[in-house]
């Protein structure tokens, strides 16, 4: 081999490298993290030396029936926050976000205020009943024991005009070592495809 093909051969590996660098792995690495972030909400927790498991919500730990109950904390049908984890690459890097508006309220935790509207009395109500509340099994001026009802029950029949809720933080996308080792392997795969040594 010539020196002058010796220099053309570098030139196209150097070429290769730079187009994995600059358009390959960007979308590569924003899978990978989408995959990684995507994976916290199935394990309950984020994922970063070792797995820090949530706070649980307080639908699984009310001893609840209902269909809201049988999800996971940050779980749901519809599943808005999971599905909301988005990549964009761009030129030799890449975005991960979720834009559902309320994912910073429970990336960072947050306290919201919530009117208490003459539709959630009602909604409250009917709460109330479908946990037992109103029932002819009590006697008259009996304090009802089932804790759910009163729950419904007291919502209902606030005086106040906005409830506080307090949202612990539960971080599903930041820096994990367990991603970055990933991407890092990843990485050294895709080089070495390129130059063979």
């Amino acid at each position: 081999m010539t020196q002058a093909e010796f220099i053309r051969e570098i030139q196209k590996e150097r070429q290769k490298l730079d187009d994995l660098f600059r358009r390959k792995l960007p979308v590569i690495v924003g899978r990978m993290a989408k995959d990684h972030y995507q994976d916290n909400f199935r394990k309950g927790g984020f994922v970063n030396n070792g797995l820090q498991k949530w706070e649980p919500a307080k639908r699984i730990t009310s001893g609840r029936k209902d269909a809201g109950a049988k999800y996971k904390t940050l779980m749901s049908s519809k599943n808005h926050l999971f599905s909301g984890i988005q990549y964009t690459p761009g030129d030799s890097r890449v975005v991960i976000s979720d834009p559902i508006p309320y994912a910073a309220a429970h990336q960072f935790g947050e306290a919201i205020t919530v009117p208490i509207t003459a539709k959630m009395r009602r909604f409250a109500w009917a709460k109330h009943y479908e946990a037992g509340g109103g029932s002819d099994s009590g006697t008259e001026g009996e304090e009802n024991t089932n804790t759910e009802a009163s729950f419904w029950k007291g919502l209902a029949l606030t005086k106040k005009t906005s409830l506080s809720i307090k949202l612990p933080a539960r971080p599903f996308i930041g820096q994990s070592a367990e991603l970055t080792k990933k991407i890092e392997d990843k990485i050294d795969i895709e080089v070495r495809k390129i130059i063979t040594l």
